[in-house]
């Protein structure tokens, strides 16, 4: 039987209960162990989803020696503080993304993990999804000649605004750091390349002081011009695209591909006037915690590096850089 790391859940969020923790459970190398919450709300949770302990505050989970590994869906802004803390109680960490809302911080957690010898990881779990790779092989191929030009787009309408903790400024809210951030991501992930100069807008709402659609252009390294935008107030989207001289690919349920069983869909177009599709179909949340897992378990590096989501950090404050003087902001 293979060995499982054993994990434990802070928050009783909706993004653990309906989607990471039945992941956890699906996975070959991993177990739900215990879960925390501070609203009281860990028993019955954990009665529901059949974990064997629960606690009432986050600390007594992180004194479990039981406890292997953490899973933080906490608010944005509280990741910082708990996955510092779990780390100086030896504890690995696989936390939400974003990260932290500042390169600085991001910094701190990834030197606080390396310091007390634990495995890190943002939760980017779009990334495991075998159609990315794909798309990645599609264009070593030549297939669709050289990438000029990519387009991300991540949106939704988001209809409880005066209670979603999105909409909540204090707590790291907003569209760019909710969906925003995917767009980003894959831009640097599926063009292998850095931004050196962007520049980006938002509308924001006067109230909650956070931006509800951001849009934004970016000039990588390699030359290629990225656009992306993302918002709590369009219809909803999750896509990208990649267009080269002789074609281009299309990936239509690029981060949410779980909504639709599983199954990515690739349209492929060349210059000859041929046009294809590609199912792809892949779990992404299991993938993720089985690749977390593994890395645990054979103490070997993650997949996306803490170099990695340092830089993940970094463009996004120039982003909103960007976005409060009006200016282009170069890396």
């Amino acid at each position: 039987m293979e060995q499982k790391v054993r994990w434990g859940i802070l928050s009783t969020a909706a993004i653990a209960r309906e989607t990471m923790i039945p992941a956890i459970q699906r996975a070959n190398n991993a177990e739900v162990v215990a879960i925390a919450s501070s609203s009281g709300k860990a028993s019955s949770i954990a009665k529901e989803l059949g974990i064997p302990i629960s606690y009432e505050s986050y600390d007594q989970l992180l004194d479990d020696p039981n406890v292997d590994a953490v899973y933080i869906p906490l608010p944005n802004s509280m990741h910082v503080e708990w996955t510092i803390k779990a780390a100086n109680k030896q504890k690995h960490v696989l936390c939400e993304k974003p990260a932290a809302l500042c390169e600085a911080d991001v910094r701190k957690m990834v030197e606080a993990c390396k310091q007390n010898n634990v495995f890190f990881m943002e939760a980017f779990m779009y990334q495991f999804h075998p159609q990315h790779q794909r798309v990645k092989d599609i264009i070593s191929s030549g297939e669709i000649g050289d990438i000029k030009c990519m387009r991300a787009s991540f949106s939704f309408y988001l209809h409880d605004r005066e209670t979603n903790i999105r909409m909540n400024a204090q707590m790291g809210g907003g569209s760019l750091f909710d969906v925003g951030c995917y767009c980003v991501h894959s831009i640097r992930n599926l063009l292998d390349s850095e931004p050196v100069e962007l520049f980006v807008q938002s509308n924001y709402d006067e109230h909650h002081s956070i931006d509800m659609t951001t849009s934004g252009w970016m000039k990588m390294k390699n030359g290629v011009h990225a656009l992306f935008d993302c918002s709590f107030e369009m219809f909803p989207q999750n896509k990208y695209e990649m267009i080269g001289t002789k074609g281009k690919v299309e990936v239509s349920r690029a981060y949410r591909p779980d909504v639709h069983g599983g199954n990515g869909i690739i349209t492929v177009t060349t210059d000859s006037g041929e046009t294809r599709k590609e199912v792809v179909f892949g779990d992404q949340y299991v993938l993720e915690m089985e690749h977390a897992s593994r890395c645990i378990l054979e103490d070997v590096e993650p997949l996306y590096s803490g170099d990695n989501m340092i830089q993940q950090a970094r463009v996004l404050e120039a982003c909103y850089t960007s976005v409060k003087t009006g200016n282009v902001v170069r890396l």
